[in-house]
């Protein structure tokens, strides 16, 4: 099991730090990253929150799902692998 979250739905002016915050309720927060947009900088909607244990993971996700937070319902759930992207996703010209 891991400790690394998924967070769907958050505000656009959600940040780092206000997001650390609130999974601080749940035990110790070791990172938390909103994700941005690469040529904007603002935030997509999304986060990855990773705590301490997989037993404050899971109380995280039990305690925030579905929970409004800056207007939006949160959705919680653990963090699926990243899939590996091959170079071949585009044709070459």
């Amino acid at each position: 099991m891991q400790n690394k979250l998924f967070v769907g739905n958050i505000a656009f002016t959600c940040n780092d730090a206000q997001l650390k915050d609130l999974f601080s309720e749940y035990g110790e927060v070791t990172s938390a990253k909103v994700v941005t947009d690469r040529d904007t900088g603002k935030a997509r909607g999304f986060a990855f929150v990773e705590m301490a244990t997989q037993e404050q993971a899971e109380d995280a996700m039990r305690g925030l799902e579905g929970r409004d937070f800056g207007g939006r319902t949160l959705h919680v759930s653990l963090a699926q692998p990243r899939e590996q992207r091959s170079n071949n996703n585009y044709s070459r010209r």
